[in-house]
């Protein structure tokens, strides 16, 4: 049996978009991959996306490991998708501790329905599709939210 995983970036959404699209797709956990759960837009950093989450009735976990490093989040804001790509895969995924968090998102995704958290809308340029191909290969399809 295929499982689906989501993914969304909350560039250019509001939190009740954000919410909104979570509770149409059916998501019941939020799996905030940014290393960094800081934002400047309203809504969005750690604390208040918790909450804002768990007030709309779905649960919210922050997977500080997968988070893409500094240096990863510089490719991907220079529109370099490879760079980015290669970076995450060989400061997080390939090591041991982004091997046991990835052994964790998995576990929580087939607990419940999830779905992958970051800030750029394009998945193609963002970690999560990484993410989601790595889980791919453990039965997950994806699917790209964008509120």
């Amino acid at each position: 049996m295929r499982k689906t995983l989501f993914t969304i970036g909350y560039e250019g959404l509001e939190s009740r978009q954000l919410t909104d699209a979570l509770k149409d797709a059916g998501v019941g956990l939020l799996a905030d991959v940014r290393a960094v759960a800081n934002s400047r837009k309203r809504g969005f950093s750690k604390g208040a996306l918790k909450a804002g989450i768990e007030e709309a009735g779905l649960a919210y976990a922050h997977l500080r490991a997968l988070g893409t490093p500094k240096a990863g989040r510089e490719a991907a804001r220079g529109h370099d998708a490879a760079l980015m790509r290669r970076i995450y895969c060989e400061a997080v995924l390939d090591t041991a501790d982004g091997g046991l968090a990835l052994d964790e998102l998995a576990a929580l995704a087939e607990a419940a329905p999830t779905c992958l958290l970051c800030f750029e809308r394009d998945p193609e340029r963002c970690h999560r599709r990484v993410l989601a191909e790595r889980l791919a290969a453990r039965g997950f399809t994806t699917v790209d939210l964008f509120g």
